[in-house]
Formats: C-alpha cells, structure tokens, sequence
C-alpha cells in the first residue's frame, strides 16, 4: 500500500487524473494526522504548492470528504469518508452471506462473521444451523475480551506487535472472567498464524466451542467461525479447519487485499 506521506509524482498526467491523484495524496496526509493539519503542513507533506492544496481541499471539504478542525485552521478527513466506511461493512455482508450459508450447509453447524472493536469482537452476520441442537448466537458486541473467543484470538493473531500490547492491556483490566495469561496467549497466537485456525473449548460459554480463522480483505481485517455445541465438538480438527479455510480463500479471491493491489 502506499505511504500516507507520498509526494505527488511530477510526471505529466491528464489534468482530472493528476487532479484526482493530488486528492488521494492529501487524504493520506490527512488519515496519518487524525488531529489535522494546516494548510502549509499539508502542503509540505504532499510536495504541492500551498494554493493547490487551499483549492482542492475547498473541494473536498464540500463533498465532506474533509472538514475544518476549527478557527486554528487546520483540516482533518470528514464525516462523508466515514459514512462511505460505513457502507462499505454493510456490503461485505452481502458479498460473504452466500459463502457462509454454503460454509454451515457443509459443516451443519451455525457459523459467524465478526469483526473487532477495541478488545472486543462484534458478531456482524450469522447463520443458523438447521437441526434440532444448533447454537443461536447473538448479533452484536461480545461483552468479553477477545482473547476468550475463538473469533477474537483469530483477529489477534493479526494485529501487529507493536500494537498488540496495548490491545491486550486494555483486555485484560477489562474482566474478571478468567485473567489474561500473556505467555501463554502469545504461545496461542503464535500457533494460530502458523496453522490458520483458532481454537475455544468452552473459554466463552459453557458447553459451546468454537473454530474461526480470519480474514483478510481490502474492507478491513474479519473473522468466520464455526460455533457448536461441545458433544460435537471432539471431532477431528481437520473436520472444520478444512471447511473454514476454503470458506477464508472464497471470500479473499472475492474481496482479498490481493485484489485491491492488482487493480492498484
């Protein structure tokens, strides 16, 4: 992916594609300093004269693409960018639904898909299994650390280490569920990378466990996750790992960061 402190390239362009590239340059500048910059820092981040940047940053702050800090003068994204991010979660549910509805008729299980906010994760679409002992699991914020679940511990094994302490930190003064041990959840992660799946026997709920691998797309880092009972869950591991990740490589091929870069 680019820098956000890119400089514009010189090179000659058509006057709405170096327009539209000059935009993009100052949006990056902008998403790396959520507090804002003035005008003259924009300018010198983004190596473009300062009446430039004054002109289409009128224009972005009329499309809310970029709003005014406030009488200092600066600017920071605006509130259309975050409305378009928005919208952007609510399409992937569309785009992952059918793949997961094929993902529990395989499995026979219920399945999920979550993302994560803070330390904790939120289940944003599910299936239900169709049979008569099946897990309904809720839509909406699970009120625990991620680091109980087997869908928040796949999200975590790809946070980057620089900020996965804090992540943890967080987690951990946030419950007395059951107590953060580092070590061993860092052994944890470290096996998750390496064989895709996480697992949860039982550290969430009793008597449910669960099997996820996450996801990663040019939307923002998911998780999908088989969730069972635990009389079915002492299977042979490779019974859901298999399934989870053909589901993971369906939904990649579809909106994977690959993708993104080969159009970049």
């Amino acid at each position: 992916m680019p820098s956000q402190d890119r400089k514009v390239s010189t090179e000659p362009r058509s006057g709405g594609i170096q327009v539209i590239a000059r935009a993009a340059a100052i949006m990056r500048a902008l998403g790396g300093n959520p507090h804002g910059l003035s005008l003259g820092a924009i300018a010198q981040v983004v190596g473009l004269p300062r009446s430039t940047v004054q002109r289409i940053v009128c224009a972005l702050e009329t499309e809310g693409l970029v709003e005014s800090v406030g009488p200092s003068g600066g600017f920071r994204l605006g509130p259309e960018l975050g409305r378009l991010i928005y919208q952007s979660q609510i399409d992937i549910i569309s785009v992952v639904r059918p793949v997961l509805e094929e993902l529990s008729h395989t499995l026979q299980e219920s399945v999920v898909l979550c993302g994560m906010e803070g330390d904790q994760t939120v289940v944003i679409d599910r299936v239900v299994a169709e049979r008569e002992l099946r897990i309904v699991f809720p839509v909406g914020v699970i009120r625990v650390p991620a680091y109980l679940t087997a869908t928040g511990k796949a999200l975590l094994a790809e946070v980057p280490a620089d900020q996965l302490e804090q992540v943890l930190s967080s987690a951990s003064s946030s419950t007395d569920k059951k107590k953060l041990d580092t070590e061993a959840l860092l052994a944890e992660l470290s096996e998750i990378r390496s064989s895709g799946i996480a697992v949860d026997y039982e550290e969430y709920e009793e008597g449910i466990a669960a099997f996820a691998t996450a996801v990663n797309t040019y939307l923002g880092s998911f998780s999908i996750a088989a969730i069972v009972p635990m009389s079915r869950a002492h299977k042979p591991i490779n019974v859901f790992k298999q399934p989870l990740l053909e589901c993971k490589a369906k939904i990649e091929h579809r909106i994977g960061k690959q993708e993104l870069a080969k159009n970049e």
